[in-house]
């Protein structure tokens, strides 16, 4: 089961990274970047996009290679699909830096990403920016000038880091927010989270810190499990801990009836998502925007959850899940 949720790399892992999503990269590109993505069908455009007409574009579209991206990738090919574009369908392209090394070499031309991973690990820049349209406005400019690929207006959905408890758990130590684990026993203060998360530098540990339980004081560090991603959840909704590291648009949280706790500070960055075009091809087909537009606006976190837990938690496909969700939308016959 792929978790959903996009990666992340600690900076001190960049450098490695980015050559080895070099390598990747061009090892995709010299078999023509085939990915195990699937068929999507041809379908007819409704309601307030029914008039876009791309005719005439050929374009690729790709997309990381867990649950979320891959719905998302597929509603981009799809509705480009059905307003007469070519499209080489190109999900699942595994990792981060790949799907990003691929779009800025131009073997892709649209794709999926989001604010935080673009401003913290692309730009490498370690400033918190609280406000989520300001996080857009500085990953929108900055990539506009240095890569011309063009990041169209952002969803509301914000796939970060959290903290998720039981409804139980919540409701016995009357608990909603992070700052208030300050008030809880320090008994109570247990944690299940990633090893990567457990060493990053915008991790746990600085986490604990800003929330005022640091690591060895607020809580003992035999109160920290260390787990695989997918472990964590099953673990929390199990008691055994009380407070599991997740993402916030998992559809896991939905499953399990897990409750997020609002990351009161903040601290953690901004994850929105927005449809990143190749200045190029929006220059050429700007009618691109306005077929995307609506659609991204509905897509909040609550969207995002439900349709993820549909892949991850009922087995359905993410062509399946997206073909339903622009139909229901009205974006599709």
């Amino acid at each position: 089961m792929l978790p959903s949720t996009h990666t992340r790399a600690p900076r001190r892992w960049r450098r490695a990274a980015a050559a080895i999503a070099a390598g990747t990269s061009l090892a995709l590109a010299g078999c023509g970047l085939a990915t195990s993505n699937g068929f999507t069908p041809t379908e007819q455009l409704a309601g307030d996009v029914a008039d876009v007409d791309l005719q005439g574009l050929s374009t690729s579209v790709g997309s990381k290679n867990f649950t979320e991206q891959l719905i998302l990738g597929k509603i981009a090919v799809l509705l480009l699909k059905a307003a007469g574009a070519e499209v080489t369908d190109l999900t699942n392209i595994p990792g981060s830096d790949a799907s990003r090394q691929a779009q800025e070499q131009g073997d892709i031309d649209l794709g999926w990403e989001y604010t935080g991973t673009a401003w913290t690990s692309y730009f490498a820049q370690t400033e918190i920016i609280e406000d989520e349209q300001e996080q857009y406005e500085a990953v929108r400019d900055l990539d506009a000038e240095e890569n011309d690929l063009r990041w169209l207006p952002p969803a509301p959905m914000n796939n970060s880091y959290g903290f998720a408890t039981t409804r139980e758990v919540a409701e016995r130590l009357g608990i909603e927010r992070l700052s208030q684990l300050a008030d809880i026993p320090p008994q109570e203060r247990t944690f299940c989270v990633e090893s990567e998360f457990a060493n990053r530098e915008d991790g746990f540990e600085p986490m604990l810190e800003t929330y005022d339980v640091p690591l060895g004081e607020g809580v003992d560090p035999g109160n920290v499990r260390t787990l695989q991603t997918g472990a964590i959840y099953a673990a929390t909704a199990n008691g055994d801990c009380n407070f599991g590291e997740v993402f916030t648009t998992d559809g896991r949280l939905l499953a399990l009836d897990l409750v997020l706790l609002e990351d009161d500070a903040p601290f953690f960055p901004k994850y929105n998502v927005s449809l990143v075009v190749r200045g190029e091809v929006l220059d050429a087909y700007p009618q691109v925007e306005d077929l995307f537009a609506g659609v991204t606006e509905q897509l909040d976190d609550e969207t995002l959850i439900e349709l993820n837990a549909r892949v991850d938690v009922d087995g359905e496909r993410p062509v399946d899940v997206a073909l339903d969700f622009l139909r229901d939308g009205g974006y599709l016959e």
